[in-house]
């Protein structure tokens, strides 16, 4: 098998392909998305979804062979809650990648009840809309460690020549109180700082993204690093790699600067 590369995404804002204002909005992150199907060497055996929408204690690993739906937003039209996304679970992969965990020395436990959260179902309904493609979720761990979630990519690593995509699912901006004109000064510098970081050779990437919150506007952009804290685990994935700017907007919700990458 050929090996696949590593993303970090933006996922966009709640149910947004649902709601034709919202898929407006998010118009160059649906294509990014289609695009990221375009540009694999070849259709992953699985996605493992890493998001910002499932932390735990440990490390779980989504293990259900049906997984089901998880509605983790509020204030949307009723028919979002309706929503099926319908891909089969991976069990065995999750076996493979808990057994992967444990042997880096991380806390890990399969759970067999989690469903799809909406930082997976969105995009992964975007990517593959028949469901065809086997997915599964790693959570991320309280906390919030860099170091640790940057363990958790590198354990994860050997799946890329197994046929899965990793991805991990947040938003370089994720500050809900403050869309608008007034996240456009702090997510344009932070979305620069991050760019600069990317593009950095390996080891003075992963030392700068460690200490991010030296970043300019870091903790106005991520109060919590929830919605960051997925690029660790992607880039962990890929570490020696290049990365590469995959999707880029300015104007989201009046304001908000957002980008995706592809490592490797």
């Amino acid at each position: 098998m050929t090996r696949m590369p590593t993303y970090f995404i933006s996922h966009g804002g709640g149910p947004w392909p649902w709601m034709p204002d919202w898929r407006a909005m998010f118009r160059n992150l649906e294509a990014s998305f289609v695009q990221m199907v375009k540009d694999l060497p070849e259709r992953p055996k699985a996605i493992l979804m890493i998001s910002g929408h499932w932390e735990d204690a440990s490390f779980a690993v989504m293990s259900s062979p049906n997984p089901p739906m998880v509605y983790d937003y509020h204030g949307f039209p009723p028919e979002t809650f309706q929503i099926q996304y319908k891909a089969p679970g991976a069990p065995d992969l999750a076996a493979r990648a808990a057994e992967l965990i444990k042997a880096a020395g991380l806390p890990v436990r399969l759970d067999p009840a989690q469903g799809y959260d909406h930082g997976t179902f969105v995009p992964a309904y975007v990517m593959y809309p028949d469901a065809s493609v086997p997915l599964f979720q790693v959570s991320l761990r309280k906390g919030y460690s860099p170091a640790e979630h940057f363990a958790l990519g590198r354990a994860l690593a050997p799946l890329r020549d197994e046929g899965v995509l990793i991805i991990g699912s947040g938003l370089s901006y994720h500050n809900l109180r403050l869309f608008g004109p007034g996240a456009k000064v702090p997510s344009e510098a932070f979305d620069a700082w991050l760019a600069e970081t990317m593009a950095a050779p390996p080891n003075d990437r992963t030392n700068r993204l460690i200490h991010w919150e030296d970043a300019p506007y870091a903790r106005t952009c991520h109060k919590e690093e929830d919605h960051f804290i997925p690029l660790f685990a992607a880039l962990g994935a890929a570490e020696g790699e290049t990365a590469t700017m995959v999707y880029h907007d300015t104007d989201l919700f009046g304001g908000v600067t957002a980008s995706s990458y592809r490592i490797g």
